[in-house]
């Protein structure tokens, strides 16, 4: 004989993990999506700890350093390897001296904040657009997605520059960068949500919802959310390197992060006339911006991968094959 707490235990459990462990299951097999993880985690883990790095190598990232470039040639920094020494761990800012170690890490927080904050804004929207589009009534879809295709039609980059050029240069811009990028890339994820919503509400589960007396909302948050989460979560790690590229454009273009918060798209910007007399100043935030734009590229489409069962299938079908033959 049981107890009325013991039945009820297993069967809220499995719903809620069993998709969870069998993606997790297929993600770590693949090397490469582990390692991508274990590379965002030490950059995040990096972006998170650069004020207690900066003070432990005892630098600020906007203290300049005169005496630490020369002058005569144009700010070119003294020794190799842009100034590296056990001071300046990867050297110092060229025409500054600022210490590009702990910039490099400030940097990474401005681009990871832009790029996850602006995501966060388009998977909501996205959301709320789509489902309204799906749920809603005939007239509804068709004025949501004439609206959607508007924004999809726009020129983003275009509109972004022209958003962050008229406002206040003290507003700030971090959170005008999330903003903007929000407000303007939110249309792919409703597209999405929409033509899974359609999908979904002919299914006997969305029927039996209605049926029993829930209303539109209410089925859609019990019962549609949790199949969108896959199909989402995939779009949105995607979304986050493309915003991380934007982010740095739009810092490229100087209507970004203003100085002298770092960012590593303002400074190429700055590194781009520093090229030959200090490659290091260029390379740096380059690689940074590459590896990272790849790891989550990479992660991205892991996860897609793992949430798909379809895909999960044909792998498996394949497996089967091969261990026949």
């Amino acid at each position: 004989m049981t107890t009325p707490t013991d039945t009820p235990a297993p069967v809220a459990g499995t719903p809620a993990t069993g998709p969870a462990r069998q993606a997790w299951r297929r993600l770590r097999t693949r090397p490469a999506a582990l390692a991508s993880a274990a590379v965002l985690l030490l950059l995040v883990a990096l972006a998170l700890a650069a004020p207690l790095l900066a003070a432990l190598a005892g630098q600020d990232p906007n203290t300049y350093h005169d005496d630490l470039v020369d002058s005569a040639r144009g700010g070119v920094p003294y020794g190799a390897f842009g100034g590296a020494s056990t001071d300046h761990w990867l050297g110092v800012e060229p025409g500054t001296g600022r210490d590009l170690f702990v910039r490099l890490l400030h940097g990474a927080r401005i681009s990871l904040l832009v790029a996850v904050g602006a995501t966060v804004v388009q998977v909501l929207l996205g959301l709320l657009v789509g489902l309204a589009a799906g749920l809603g009534n005939r007239w509804i879809d068709a004025t949501l997605g004439r609206i959607t295709d508007v924004f999809l039609a726009l020129p983003f980059l275009v509109l972004a520059i022209a958003l962050t050029a008229v406002v206040p240069r003290d507003f700030p811009r971090p959170l005008l960068l999330i903003l903007v990028i929000g407000l303007l890339g939110w249309a792919g994820t409703s597209r999405i949500v929409r033509a899974q919503t359609l999908t979904l509400k002919g299914l006997d589960f969305v029927a039996a919802s209605r049926l029993a007396g829930s209303g539109r909302w209410r089925t859609a948050r019990r019962e549609l959310l949790p199949s969108l989460a896959a199909p989402v979560i995939t779009y949105a790690a995607i979304l986050v390197p493309t915003n991380i590229v934007v982010e740095a454009s739009l810092s490229f273009l100087g209507v970004g992060v203003t100085p002298p918060t770092p960012s590593w798209g303002q400074m190429l910007s700055t590194a781009q006339t520093w090229f030959r007399a200090d490659p290091a100043y260029v390379l740096l935030p380059a690689g940074l911006l590459f590896t990272t734009v790849l790891a989550f590229t990479v992660l991205g489409d892991a996860v897609r991968t793992a949430l798909d069962p379809r895909e999960a299938g044909r792998l498996g079908v394949g497996t089967r094959k091969e261990t026949s033959r």
